[in-house]
């Protein structure tokens, strides 16, 4: 019998426009009344997540920043968190900045960015339909490297790092790499994303990758629920798309793969959906595992 459920966000849970569907929102519904547990495991800041697991109905636990917190939703508190150090941030803008690079730093509540490119114009957008308490907060930066410099504070869950030019950031994450004690994701997977304005619709295509503090990952984060909660990893599901969401795939009892994933998620995943994110995937492999006859 499974115990925990824990699904990813963007390529997964949420449509292209970062929409959970109606019918999807009815499969977990009756999936929390059978006491099974929902976890949110998303790379996403917490006041994004907060309000995405508000709209589902899932009150105990998620994971944002790809592992490097896990957030008690009744306590409203951190459970566990392993954050950036400063003079890591530091050294990746540099060289994003020598390079003229795309970035932009997550934090516990809000993503810093110099402009809006790429996944900030898409969380912008969506944004746009939210209300304001639930909307990702994005502060633009003049000078990133003086403004982190000068912070008081290291909360820093991870940097995204984007470019349309897929030779130029490789050579990038190459020099990346050489950082010490950070975790760089291999990621060959292109970013798609849809912004909506009216009746047109703009796709955004790009490379990406994510820096975060060493060991950090979703599973490690998953594994301190499974502790609390006195889980075994059997009684768990993952779901997932991306490079970000393998480790938690290959080591959950049930390790579900999206259609049109990354090739690595398709090499762990015991099961593929037949539907991809646009097609309610999540509640239709749901539904069937489970019986939920919806």
């Amino acid at each position: 019998m499974y115990k925990l459920i824990a699904i990813d966000l963007d390529g997964t849970l949420l449509n292209s426009n970062g929409i959970v569907s109606k019918r999807t929102k009815e499969v977990l519904e009756k999936i929390l009344n059978r006491n099974i547990e929902i976890v949110l495991a998303s790379g996403r800041p917490i006041n994004s997540i907060k309000a995405i697991a508000e709209e589902i109905g899932s009150r105990k636990y998620f994971i944002a920043g790809n592992g490097a917190i896990v957030y008690d939703i009744k306590k409203n508190e951190i459970l566990y968190k392993n954050f950036l150090k400063k003079d890591k941030i530091l050294d990746v803008i540099k060289i994003c900045e020598e390079n003229s690079i795309y970035y932009n730093i997550y934090t516990e509540k809000e993503i810093l960015t110099t402009s809006l490119k790429y996944n900030v114009l898409y969380y912008n957008k969506e944004n746009s339909n939210r209300e304001e308490k639930d909307r990702i907060k994005i502060n633009i930066v003049e000078n990133m490297y003086e403004y982190i410099e000068k912070l008081d504070r290291e909360d820093f869950l991870k940097i995204t790092i984007c470019d349309e030019n897929k030779l130029i950031f490789n050579s990038i994450i190459k020099k990346i790499k050489q950082i010490k004690d950070i975790e760089v994701l291999d990621i060959e997977h292109m970013s798609r994303k849809t912004i909506t304005h009216g009746t047109e619709k703009t796709d955004i295509t790009y490379s990406y990758t994510e820096v975060s503090a060493k060991n950090v990952d979703k599973w490690q984060a998953i594994e301190q629920i499974m502790h609390i909660e006195k889980i075994k990893k059997e009684e768990v599901i993952a779901i997932g798309d991306n490079i970000n969401d393998k480790k938690m795939i290959q080591n959950a009892g049930l390790g579900i793969g999206m259609k049109g994933s990354a090739p690595e998620v398709i090499q762990v995943a015991q099961v593929i959906t037949e539907f991809s994110n646009n097609s309610e995937g999540v509640a239709e492999i749901l539904n069937k595992i489970l019986n939920l006859n919806i």
